[in-house]
């Protein structure tokens, strides 16, 4: 099953995945599938496999994307990798954008994890890690686009401690897991 996680920009998306990561990093059912983004390496936010968009572009013709789509000025893309991991019936969670949920639930077994929390907590947090300005924040909160009709959706609020969320997310994975074994 691929687990795609969405959520609103600010909603902890990054810091829960991380805890979810090194808590599964020893479990392997689970695969957490790193994105390609034509970001540098140390422009900051998750950890992904920066590619220039002429690289992006060559691997993207050559098929090397499961999953792919332009967010933010940027290129992202899954590499298609996942695809052996889901034959072996792992888990395959990814940060996805809400534009290509509807192109993989038609490829893939999907389960949408949707990490959101309240709009001045996003909001805090986005101004706290200072890559945009006022302006870009307030853009980034209000392009939030509605979830395609029909999928299978699990919410997470994340509203109390990373640690909270954390768990929450665990409590869902496993579900999760639970589910494509069957």
């Amino acid at each position: 099953m691929l687990v795609a996680v969405v959520g609103p920009s600010g909603a902890g998306k990054d810091t829960l995945m991380d805890a979810a990561r090194a808590r599964l990093a020893d479990d392997m059912r689970f695969i957490f599938a790193r994105r390609v983004i034509t970001r540098p390496a140390d422009a900051g936010g998750e950890a992904h496999e920066p590619e220039t968009e002429a690289g992006f572009a060559a691997r993207l013709a050559a098929g090397g994307f499961a999953l792919h789509w332009r967010a933010h000025g940027l290129l992202y893309g899954i590499p298609c990798s996942i695809e052996e991991d889901l034959a072996a019936q792992r888990v395959v969670i990814a940060n996805l954008s809400r534009g290509v949920l509807a192109e993989a639930a038609m490829r893939y077994p999907l389960r949408v994890l949707l990490i959101t929390a309240p709009i001045a907590l996003r909001a805090a947090r986005l101004a706290a890690r200072g890559r945009e300005d006022a302006a870009d924040v307030a853009a980034r909160l209000s392009r939030e686009a509605p979830l395609p009709e029909g999928l299978d959706v699990a919410t997470v609020m994340n509203d109390a401690t990373p640690a909270e969320g954390a768990a929450r997310v665990l409590a869902e994975l496993s579900r999760a897991a639970e589910d494509a074994g069957r």
